[in-house]
């Protein structure tokens, strides 16, 4: 893997893409923002199943996922949302926000921007893709 950074999504969720857009639009960051489903997975370093179950965060030295990897991103954004970053890095926040990461992942089709196709495990997306 090379040097760069990466934030891996699920590229077949609205709500998870909406949010992907808005990073991309108001937060600077090194990192290529991608989805999982167009990235070469086994290249950065992630499995289908790492990537189904939460958002990454990849670089040379080490890998985080769910609240964990919107932390470092916010880390390493402007200025302004590095303390946003290093709140959500500290163990009582980060011990709450993986529970809350949870409940908003399980529900993301439910969110503004969802759609049923959130809710679907991939293989079963897959299977619906082939039937259209």
């Amino acid at each position: 893997m090379s040097d760069e950074h990466y934030f891996i999504y699920d590229g077949d969720c609205a709500f998870c893409t909406t949010c992907a857009d808005f990073i991309e639009k108001h937060i600077r960051t090194t990192a290529k923002v991608v989805p999982w489903q167009w990235a070469d997975i086994d290249a950065i370093g992630v499995t289908q199943k790492e990537a189904e179950e939460a958002v990454q965060w990849v670089e040379m030295s080490f890998q985080r996922s769910g609240p964990d990897a919107i932390a470092v991103l916010l880390r390493r954004a402007q200025w302004y949302w590095r303390p946003f970053g290093w709140v959500l890095s500290l163990r009582p926040v980060s011990w709450i926000a993986w529970p809350l990461y949870r409940l908003i992942a399980r529900n993301r089709h439910r969110l503004p921007g969802g759609t049923a196709a959130c809710s679907l495990p991939q293989a079963e997306r897959d299977r619906l893709r082939g039937q259209q």
